[in-house]
C-alpha cells in the first residue's frame, strides 16, 4: 500500500538536494495529510521537526543529511517505501520545564533530549535540588546540571559523564556538569514520575540560564522538570537499528 509522505529538510545544501530528488520520485504532501513525515538533516533538525509536528501524532522517519545522526537512519533514495513498510516505531515522552526568571516571568518548554541549567557568569553556580518536594541536595556547586530522557541520555548527558538509559526505562538521569562540591557526586537516577526542582542560590551573584532543547531562559530563580507522559513522539527506525540497539552499541564502542 502506498504511503502519503511529507518531506522536511534542513537548509543545508545536501539536505535540499535530497529533498528535490525525493520529492520528484515520491511526491510531497502537506504534513497534516501525511501518513509519515520523512526528515532530512541531522539530530538538531529532527528535534525541531518533532517539536513542530507533535500535535499531528504522525510518525517521523529521519534520514541523515547532517553532521550528527543518532536519531536518524542512513540516507537512501531507492528503497524508501520498502524501509518505511518495515520500520520499527519507538515512543518517546518529552520533558516539561517550568521556570521562573528574576524579572518574575514564568516560562514553559518541552524537551525531547534534556533540560539543563548552566552558569551564566564567571563564578560557579550554586543549586539546591529537591525531588517531589523533598530536599535531596542542599548545595551543588557546579557549572550546571541537567535532567535527561533515555533518548537524550547519549547526548549532552553522556558528555557530562551521565549514564546511558535504555529506551523504555522508567527513570530519568540527573547529572551534574563539572561538579565542584560535593566533589564526588556523580548524579542520580530518578523515577520517570518524579518532579525534579532546582533552586538557584545567590542568583544575582551567580546567574544561571536554562535550556530545553535550545529554548533558552536567562536569569533563572528556580526550575522544575518532569516527564510529560501525555505527549508521545513516534520515531521510526530501520529494523535492527532502533534506539535500543544504538544505545547498546554506544556503550560497547
Amino acid at each position: 500500500m502506498s504511503r502519503k509522505i511529507a518531506f522536511a529538510a534542513s537548509d543545508v545544501p545536501v539536505a535540499q538536494t535530497a529533498l528535490d530528488a525525493l520529492t520528484a520520485r515520491f511526491g510531497n504532501v502537506p504534513e497534516d495529510e501525511a501518513d509519515v513525515i520523512v526528515v532530512l538533516g541531522g539530530d538538531g533538525f529532527m528535534l525541531h521537526t518533532m517539536h513542530r509536528t507533535q500535535r499531528l501524532n504522525t510518525p517521523v522517519y529521519g534520514m541523515n543529511r547532517g553532521t550528527v545522526g543518532f536519531l536518524m537512519n542512513e540516507y537512501s533514495e531507492s528503497d524508501l517505501l520498502e524501509r518505511l513498510a518495515v520500520a520499527e516505531e519507538e515512543i518517546i515522552n518529552p520533558l516539561k520545564m517550568n521556570a521562573q526568571s528574576r524579572d518574575g516571568g514564568m516560562h514553559e518548554a518541552l524537551a525531547i533530549n534534556e533540560v539543563s541549567l548552566l552558569r551564566a557568569g564567571p563564578q560557579a553556580a550554586k543549586l539546591r535540588i529537591s525531588i517531589n518536594g523533598h530536599p535531596r541536595l542542599d548545595e551543588l556547586v557546579c557549572d550546571g546540571a541537567l535532567v535527561a530522557t533515555p533518548a537524550g541520555s547519549t547526548a549532552y548527558n553522556y558528555s557530562a559523564h551521565g549514564p546511558i538509559l535504555p529506551i523504555g526505562s522508567d527513570v530519568l538521569a540527573l547529572t551534574a556538569v563539572a561538579a565542584f562540591r560535593p566533589r564526588r557526586w556523580r548524579g542520580a537516577l530518578v523515577p520517570k514520575t518524579a518532579t525534579v526542582r532546582f533552586d538557584v542560590i545567590e542568583p544575582a551573584k551567580r546567574p544561571v540560564m536554562a535550556d530545553a532543547d535550545s529554548r533558552w531562559v536567562e536569569s533563572v530563580l528556580w526550575l522544575e522538570v518532569r516527564s510529560e507522559t501525555r505527549i508521545e513522539h513516534r520515531i521510526l527506525f530501520d529494523p535492527g537499528h532502533g534506539l535500543e540497539e544504538r544505545l547498546l552499541r554506544e556503550q560497547f564502542s
